[in-house]
């Protein structure tokens, strides 16, 4: 069985590495696996190296990437012959960008064929862009475009928690209740089985005394991660830092983005000086989650997020806005203590 994997771009996070275990585990006897990948944009970190470190080689289509743009076409067109001359039984789209031109070109495959080829068309949501991202006029369009493409170009659709279910179908109305099904993400959980040897590492690395406990947030520096919040947790815990009893914290960040600088820059206007170190993008994730001694995120829109599951791996407990599947990953709620502002 042939399948045609397409996601948008291989950037730092979750769905680039998802789509990479997927490749290289769906290529044995019973499948042939195909990854294609648009390019990875300015002030974002490619994870190609993830690709290579798993024996996977992607098809790359240089015009496609995550903002809308004309090249959008050249992109189509591109994806629609890899399509022709693969002839895949199952083409599966990830990402709200591969979702529209991987399933457009479908639509375009089967006409081509009169419908004597008609593979199966999959698209898997990691997340959403349904609120939290655009303004409504645009946020609108896209709700537009998936509604269509859930309708008349796909056959299944995956989800990765039971909230994002109940967003995306109850809330948002895109496809119909029979077409999803939810497949939670997996790890392998044994990278993280060290993490005791690795614990010293980070801390030496960073100047962390011994009493100082760690708080970590994992991932890209973007808006909708609102890490602008993380800060601000960061400075009024700084204003008490000094009160008797009071714990010594210490905030890392690992991750990039576009919006590092103009973070950092915040940071200093918080006066936050060594409260807060910016580590970078990182690939020793195991030594990151050992270090530290709680994960946190502050997303306003998330689908399943990786960080969260990997610091649970390590051992970590985790504190986060309760957004998306988040719910899903820390249970039921035994205690609410409703909304708080810093």
């Amino acid at each position: 069985m042939k399948v045609m994997r397409i996601i948008a771009r291989l950037n730092v996070g979750g769905p680039a590495r998802h789509v990479v275990w997927l490749t290289e585990h769906l290529n044995d006897g019973e499948f042939q696996s195909m990854l294609v990948a648009g390019t990875v944009p300015a002030g974002e970190e490619s994870m190609n190296y993830i690709a290579e470190e798993h024996g996977v080689q992607p098809v790359f289509v240089e015009q496609m990437s995550r903002e809308l743009s004309l090249k959008d076409t050249i992109s189509l067109i591109k994806v629609f012959r890899l399509i022709k001359q693969y002839k895949p039984d199952v083409i599966h789209t990830h990402t709200a960008k591969a979702g529209t031109v991987g399933r457009t070109a479908a639509i375009l495959y089967k006409w081509s064929t009169l419908g004597r080829h008609r593979p199966a068309v999959v698209h898997t949501f990691h997340g959403h862009v349904f609120h939290s991202y655009y303004g409504r006029v645009k946020t609108g369009i896209f709700l537009a475009i998936e509604r269509f493409l859930a309708r008349f170009a796909t056959d299944k659709i995956i989800v990765i928690s039971p909230q994002q279910l109940n967003e995306i179908n109850e809330r948002f109305g895109v496809g119909r209740a029979d077409q999803f099904e939810v497949i939670p993400l997996g790890i392998d959980v044994d990278a993280f089985a060290d993490g005791d040897l690795n614990s010293n590492r980070l801390r030496s690395e960073i100047g962390a005394a011994a009493d100082e406990l760690l708080i970590g947030f994992v991932g890209r520096l973007t808006e909708i991660k609102d890490v602008s919040l993380y800060l601000k947790v960061a400075a009024r815990v700084r204003e008490h830092e000094n009160s008797p009893g009071k714990l010594r914290l210490r905030f890392v960040i690992a991750g990039d983005g576009h919006l590092r600088e103009r973070l950092e820059s915040e940071a200093d206007d918080l006066a936050l000086g060594n409260t807060v170190v910016f580590l970078g993008n990182r690939t020793d994730a195991d030594v990151v989650y050992a270090g530290l001694d709680i994960i946190a995120l502050t997303s306003l829109n998330e689908g399943t997020p990786l960080s969260l599951i990997e610091g649970m791996a390590a051992g970590k407990p985790v504190i986060s806005t309760r957004v998306g599947g988040v719910r899903d990953l820390l249970g039921k709620s035994v205690e609410d203590h409703g909304a708080f502002s810093v």
